[in-house]
């Protein structure tokens, strides 16, 4: 390829295989992370190496054993996929290379490969539609610090969030009204990861993008406000996390007479551990025995059309040849 600029597809990452000595070195990796974990490193890698891995290990290692596929991990299946196929829409303008945070295909592997390639510029599409500390921030940093150790420095445009981009509403809203065409419609429950509550106290704009997200979806799909909800799950740790939960919220829809329900992660690019276990599996057993009747859960965008037409809007402003008018 003659290429001279690449478009770096990065996501948070997955264990390599169903081992636990993979799933532990994963968990040790991410949450060794500064940027995630903002405790003092003398109190936290104790707990951490001590308690939190060896316990902690073997029930991911479960989790995963319940989504993972003939292909392996879900995320890296459909992150593949979607460079895959941003490959094809961005020929012969771009190289795409896919690296995760955590995990492989690691940073330095992907740019070592891409500096052997001549690439002189990187665009990098982080798929965090919503910006924060512990999944943007901590990407670039990784970015920056393994090409210094490179000793390379190729030209860099770092895309860094894109919660109200027009083509991913209208993508999140065709998942939606496909899924109600198939099954009807219900109460929608938009669900976003969590963070604590200090992260935004000291200025992460994560929540503040998160409902706007959802208020646009909202607003796109016509629903009145007793027709929808936000949630944030994945909470870990006894600290405080942003609210509601989304637990609490499935608890309120129920005892309020709500018997079916839609949920959609619009936070995820990709379907993953926490979508395809903690929602479809956790919640769904959650609010049946909470006396709910129908839980469905609306799968993350992944490799749909849309939402690789939404890439390629976001990447084009900064590839040759493209109009750089709508760079944002």
């Amino acid at each position: 390829m003659s290429a001279r600029t690449a478009v770096l597809l990065t996501n948070l990452g997955t264990p390599d295989t169903l081992a636990r000595t993979s799933v532990k070195r994963f968990l040790r990796e991410f949450l060794s992370d500064p940027l995630v974990v903002r405790l003092p490193p003398v109190f936290w890698l104790p707990l951490l190496h001590g308690v939190i891995l060896p316990f902690r290990s073997g029930k991911t290692l479960q989790a995963y054993s319940r989504i993972w596929g003939e292909d392996g991990s879900p995320l890296l299946a459909y992150s593949n996929r979607q460079r895959d196929a941003l490959q094809q829409k961005l020929l012969p303008q771009a190289q795409v290379e896919l690296a995760m945070r955590y995990g492989n295909p690691s940073y330095p592997s992907v740019l070592r490969l891409l500096r052997e390639a001549g690439i002189e510029k990187l665009v990098v599409l982080p798929l965090y539609p919503q910006y924060s500390v512990t999944t943007t921030a901590t990407s670039y940093k990784h970015l920056v610090t393994t090409l210094g150790r490179m000793d390379w420095k190729p030209e860099i445009e770092f895309i860094g969030y894109y919660p109200d981009h027009p083509a991913y509403i209208d993508a999140l809203t065709e998942s939606v009204r496909e899924h109600w065409q198939r099954q009807g419609q219900r109460h929608l429950l938009m669900s976003f990861h969590g963070l604590p509550q200090a992260n935004v106290d000291r200025g992460d704009p994560y929540q503040s993008q998160c409902e706007t997200t959802a208020k646009l979806l909202a607003a796109k799909l016509e629903l009145a406000e007793s027709d929808w909800s936000i949630g944030y799950q994945s909470r870990f740790g006894k600290q405080t996390w942003i609210q509601p939960y989304t637990s609490d919220v499935l608890h309120k829809l129920v005892d309020r007479g709500v018997k079916a329900v839609d949920v959609i992660c619009p936070g995820f690019s990709a379907d993953c551990l926490e979508t395809l276990d903690e929602i479809e599996v956790e919640y769904r057993n959650e609010f049946v025995a909470l006396g709910g009747e129908d839980f469905s859960y609306i799968h993350a965008l992944n490799e749909r059309e849309a939402h690789l037409e939404m890439m390629r809007q976001l990447v084009a402003p900064y590839l040759a040849g493209e109009d750089t008018s709508a760079a944002d």
